[in-house]
């Protein structure tokens, strides 16, 4: 075998040694991507159904070059269907095994056509060995997703999937189960790591077989914090200047983040309110959905008794000088939603069929909610975009049982007043009290 290209790889280069030292000259040459494959008929006709289809009848001995296309793995792949084919011992591993099975049933290397063909080979190590394990079936997955949507044709990404959520989760269930008694079971971090540099698509088909075996609860959002971090990481979303971003860059960043909000786990304190609020910001900044981002607002109004300031401060998708700094609408809309949760006078709570379940956050939190708000006042009432109406208006929404002295309030509207030198609308600011 010799090549127009120089082999990216010794292993390819020792193939071609090997078959130019036969006795017989070759006959057919090949082309595989950029490579060329001086080779014999009969050894790869005798396994590769799709060759001996090219090969024989009439004409066959008139076929001395043929192109194979969409070859799962390209020439890599194909250096070692020609191992095979001429009996050249190489090892399968949980790293090709994905790019051999893949290449079998493009080639049509089936028992048909011979027994003890590749097809059967590469199914023979994926149920005993790759899959049988959690690490070959991490790692068969991440080279099956590379060779999408070969992969999937022959239902490889599915059966991965399935292994790694039986021996994640097992038949009896994960730390988000909550049952009672059971011990916290970690997320292990290199299948963590593993997991989270999946694309989103098969992510989400990961957490969703995971969650159907009972991966549920903390170490579910773990999960998703993790991808969501690696995946938004290079979004700069702080100041008024967005930075321009390539269209189908900003289309795939934006399918991520909807994703990844659809997969948040919905039991009681799995996310913290920093987090979300990173989400909502990131959503915001593009442009996501509406249903996305008011799903992360009812998700912050049901935990607002744990934020902090910084949690609130969102910045506003308005252009530099064509409105407030900071979202005071989603702001507005979140304390709402909160007022409503803590009127039902039941604690925040979420169905185990994973219906979102508005109640209640726990009585105490109001006092905390009600003080919040008054320092977020405080630190939008120096923007001079801010209208009287969005001051008022979030001013009025809090309710007198959060309010404890008049101090807070007092201090936003001193601000208020103070920033833009208006004396005319204090009475009106002073209704608020």
């Amino acid at each position: 075998m010799q090549t127009d290209t120089q082999f990216s790889s010794a292993a390819m280069k020792r193939t071609s040694d090997w078959i130019r030292s036969q006795e017989f000259p070759s006959d057919i040459t090949i082309q595989v991507g950029g490579s060329s494959f001086n080779l014999h008929k009969l050894p790869l006709a005798s396994k590769c159904g799709y060759i001996r289809k090219l090969v024989s009848g009439a004409n066959g001995s008139r076929v001395t070059h043929l192109e194979i296309t969409g070859m799962p793995g390209d020439a890599k792949a194909f250096d070692l269907v020609i191992k095979f084919c001429y009996g050249v011992n190489f090892e399968i591993t949980a790293d090709n095994v994905a790019m051999l099975r893949c290449a079998a049933e493009h080639l049509e290397m089936t028992e048909e056509c011979k027994p003890g063909n590749l097809v059967g080979r590469t199914e023979a190590y994926l149920e005993e060995v790759a899959l049988a394990s959690l690490e070959g079936a991490v790692t068969a997955l991440r080279r099956a997703e590379e060779l999408l949507p070969a992969s999937d044709k022959v239902q490889l990404i599915g059966r991965c999937i399935d292994a790694i959520a039986t021996m994640t989760c097992g038949d009896g269930g994960h730390e988000g189960l909550d049952d009672v008694g059971a011990p916290p079971k970690p997320v292990d971090d290199w299948w963590a790591d593993e997991l989270t540099a999946l694309r989103i698509d098969t992510f989400q088909r990961v957490m969703i077989a995971m969650k159907a075996r009972g991966f549920k609860g903390i170490a579910m959002g773990t999960m998703i914090m993790l991808y969501a971090q690696k995946s938004l990481r290079r979004l700069d979303m702080n100041g008024r200047e967005r930075k321009k971003m390539e269209p189908r860059q900003e289309h795939e960043k934006r399918v991520v983040l909807e994703t990844i909000v659809s997969l948040l786990p919905r039991e009681k304190n799995t996310m913290s309110v920093s987090f979300l609020s990173m989400l909502l910001r990131a959503a915001i900044y593009l442009d996501t959905s509406l249903a996305c981002r008011l799903d992360l607002e009812t998700r912050m109004a049901a935990q607002l008794g744990q934020a902090v300031l910084d949690d609130l401060l969102i910045p506003s998708s308005s252009p530099e000088g064509a409105g407030t700094a900071y979202d005071v609408d989603a702001v507005q809309r979140i304390l709402a939603g909160y007022l409503e949760n803590e009127g039902e006078a039941t604690r925040l709570d979420y169905n185990t069929d994973d219906d979102f379940a508005s109640a209640a956050s726990p009585p105490n939190d109001v006092g905390p909610v009600g003080k919040l708000m008054e320092s977020y006042l405080a630190e939008i009432s120096s923007d001079v975009n801010l209208p009287v109406d969005k001051f008022t208006g979030l001013a009025e929404l809090i309710p007198e049982r959060a309010r404890f002295n008049e101090d807070g309030m007092y201090r936003a509207i001193d601000i208020y007043l103070k920033v833009r030198s208006l004396n005319s609308i204090f009475i009106r600011l002073l209704v608020v009290y």
